[in-house]
């Protein structure tokens, strides 16, 4: 058996459930983000930048919420209870696409939804950190990853399959992603344990000054790596938009997701594994050079395929670098501040999500779509002068 397999056979069965949790409620969720901004344009009327302001608020109160869910779940000792929580507000927020009559309700149910995610996020990510042996951890957080992606394809793909059966019936489309994200509640439920140590232990106040005070400064550094990704990297859905803009078939619409995430899922894993004993900070900028190459592409690109080479290298970045930023709050982290931990990170990149899709629409508004995306080379040449300037702790030689 070759190292990758030996690897893989060591990783604890509660990450592997974790990860297929992810994958049926990416199903479900990317079964509907993949044709929601088109719908939002198309049937409801809406701009880019009233696209850019919803995607913005969603993604950003999820992230804002994590730091709230985290810190809970450090105070309670219990992580499961509060990730099912979040996972079973996803699946509810669902059937509100199908029926919705404007994008005031979209906003609702995106809101809706990401506040279960947000409520899930932190909660889930101290749980990997806490199931896996620390050896492995890089591991593990690119596994879950790789799952979560494979998820983040399958979803665009059944879309694709339903939009071409249904002659582009986007409301029906709503409606069956309701069953996977359904799966996805009852599998967290009874196919993942919580570590006994964590079961009952009533801890003290995570946010307390003396608490927070435990957070050095390597972590601090990650928070402020992670913020200024996040505003070189704003929503995908003006990835849809780009390539519906070159000439994309309606239909096809969510093949960009399923492009940028099918790369994702593929080197998520053994990126994370590399992780384990590689650089930090080499890998970073890596991500960064292949994020600026892909927004070039995005930006002068005439052709939908052409878009597509882009949204693929936009997604061999999230590869790279987002189970890695996870694997650092972890490893720059107390133990018993893990939730805390990845909730401040959060918090600190939906506030950034927020300022960068904002942005993001009020440049594809004015000045056209090749400003926004050459304004998300110019953050990620900012970010790569951050860290080669900085210390990120952990391997950051």
């Amino acid at each position: 058996m070759n190292a990758p397999a030996r690897t893989l056979s060591r990783i604890p069965t509660g990450i592997w459930m974790l990860g297929f949790v992810s994958l049926l409620m990416d199903v479900s969720s990317e079964m509907i983000h993949s044709l929601l901004p088109v719908f939002m344009v198309t049937t409801l009327g809406a701009s880019a930048l009233a696209v850019g302001l919803i995607e913005g608020a969603a993604e950003a109160t999820a992230l804002i919420v994590k730091v709230f869910s985290g810190a809970l779940s450090d105070y309670l000792g219990k992580r499961k209870a509060l990730a099912v929580v979040g996972y079973a507000l996803g699946a509810l927020s669902k059937p509100l696409f199908a029926i919705a009559p404007g994008v005031g309700m979209v906003l609702g149910a995106r809101l809706i939804d990401r506040v279960g995610k947000g409520i899930r996020g932190a909660p889930r990510d101290a749980l990997v950190a806490d199931i896996a042996p620390t050896h492995l951890r890089g591991a593990a957080f690119g596994l879950r990853q790789a799952l979560d992606t494979v998820g983040a394809f399958l979803g665009p793909l059944i879309a694709i399959g339903l939009m071409f059966l249904w002659a582009n019936d986007f409301r029906s489309i709503f409606w069956v992603a309701v069953i996977p994200g359904v799966l996805s509640v009852a599998l967290l439920m009874f196919g993942v344990r919580e570590p006994e140590e964590h079961q009952g232990a009533r801890r003290a106040n995570p946010i307390k000054r003396a608490n927070l005070a435990r957070l050095k400064r390597p972590y601090w550094f990650v928070v402020v790596i992670g913020a200024v990704f996040t505003l070189a990297r704003f929503s995908e859905a003006f990835l849809i938009l780009r390539a519906q803009q070159v000439g994309l078939p309606l239909f096809l619409a969510p093949l960009v997701l399923v492009a940028m995430n099918l790369v994702y899922s593929i080197f998520a894993y053994p990126f994370g594994k590399l992780s384990d004993r590689y650089s930090h900070r080499k890998l970073l900028v890596w991500g960064l050079v292949i994020l600026i190459a892909a927004d070039i592409v995005l930006a002068t690109s005439s052709h939908w395929a052409v878009t597509l080479c882009g949204v693929a290298l936009w997604g061999l970045h999230m590869g790279i670098t987002q189970g890695l930023l996870a694997t650092m709050v972890a490893d720059t982290a107390p133990a018993d501040l893990r939730g805390t931990a990845f909730g401040v990170f959060n918090l600190a990149g939906g506030l950034a999500l927020l300022v960068a899709s904002a942005l993001a629409g009020w440049l594809w508004d004015r000045l056209g779509a090749e400003f926004t995306f050459y304004a998300g080379a110019a953050f990620s040449v900012a970010t790569m002068l951050l860290i080669l300037g900085g210390r990120t702790g952990g391997r950051s030689g």
